[in-house]
């Protein structure tokens, strides 16, 4: 789950100049940093389960904002391209975050 997630991320970041909307828009400098505090959270959350699993609940929550965000912020103009590669990207993020959650709610076996 973490290796999707950090990918989405990646993919959140980039969207902008992938789709088309980039510049100085609100929504791209969202997609842009939100993208990049994702896949950072992400590679913690795969590198250092540990310590970082507490903050797997962040990523739903990243999720559902990309979800929302392109007709949250302001201009609320975004190109039909924008939205859509916003949601089915929210959307993945949300799946991915609810499973990390599940993951972390699992208990984990004691070894001998």
């Amino acid at each position: 789950m973490s290796g999707l997630t950090f990918l989405s991320g990646l993919y959140l970041a980039i969207s902008p100049w992938v789709v088309g909307f980039f510049g100085r828009s609100t929504l791209s400098v969202n997609n842009l940093i939100t993208g990049i505090a994702l896949a950072m959270l992400a590679a913690g959350i795969a590198s250092a389960y540990g310590r970082i699993h507490g903050l797997a609940w962040v990523v739903p929550i990243i999720g559902v904002w990309t979800i929302i965000a392109p007709w949250v912020l302001p201009p609320h103009s975004a190109s039909a391209g924008a939205i859509i590669s916003n949601v089915v990207t929210g959307a993945i993020i949300t799946a991915c975050g609810l499973a990390c959650v599940m993951l972390t709610k699992m208990p984990v076996p004691h070894r001998r």
